[in-house]
């Protein structure tokens, strides 16, 4: 990797920024100070030391967001506040968030930088669990539990995989769902003829929100809880 773009990712600042930072002579490379700034080096092995201070550098980045209602996912938006605007300290990375709740949705989300590992948790071929707290109005019938089980059709037709619904009250579930599709929840509620007034994700394959996380805030994710990500889609 170039210096230049190694010290951009690092944090460092800019392109332009960082150029003048090794131009300046306040970048060392295993001990040999740098001013070249498409110098090559090894982001892995090489110890890279910027005014003094040894840089630590992270190519992926995992987080657990407790997203709250009225908050897009997604990196921009005109119109709403977006989970970007929740991440601090990460713009370097290029983050973003693996898949998507609704804007009145609430819950856990994974951000990250990391392309394939995203790919792979959304993609059906790892059936990835997803389960959500749901508040419900309209009466629960008792085949509704076989159909959940069986796989709920769409209105539009299309036939949703198998899930997992466990009542916790008359009017309250969690529901465990394997896929992913447009206001897929509410929907499958929807043909059945009751209507979700509150839906919350609380895990997404092995990893469950941190109850200590407030709304609107995150975390990064734990080494333990990065390699059952990993292992989910291995």
């Amino acid at each position: 990797m170039r210096l230049d773009k190694y010290l951009a990712h690092a944090g460092y600042g800019t392109r332009s920024e960082v150029k003048r930072i090794i131009s300046k002579g306040l970048v060392e490379v295993n001990g040999v100070v740098i001013k070249k700034d498409d110098q090559k080096i090894d982001e892995t092995n090489d110890e890279i030391i910027v005014a003094g201070a040894v840089s630590n550098y992270t190519k992926h980045v995992y987080l657990m967001l407790h997203k709250p209602a009225g908050v897009i996912s997604s990196n921009y938006d005109p119109m709403h506040k977006t989970t970007k605007d929740l991440i601090h300290g990460y713009d370097h990375l290029q983050t973003f968030p693996v898949g998507r709740l609704d804007l009145d949705t609430e819950g856990l989300l994974i951000i990250t930088n990391d392309g394939l590992l995203a790919h792979q948790l959304l993609s059906p071929r790892y059936h990835v669990d997803k389960t959500y707290y749901v508040e419900f109005s309209g009466d629960y019938k008792a085949i509704y539990t076989s159909l959940f089980e069986t796989g709920v059709t769409l209105e539009d037709g299309y036939l949703c995989m198998p899930s997992h619904i466990e009542l916790l009250s008359e009017h309250t579930a969690l529901l465990t769902i394997k896929e992913g599709k447009y206001h897929q929840v509410k929907r499958m509620f929807m043909v059945l003829d009751m209507t979700v007034t509150y839906l919350k994700r609380v895990s997404f394959g092995p990893i469950k929100l941190d109850e200590n996380l407030k709304k609107g805030t995150f975390r990064p994710l734990t080494e333990d809880e990065i390699l059952a990500l990993k292992k989910v889609v291995s």
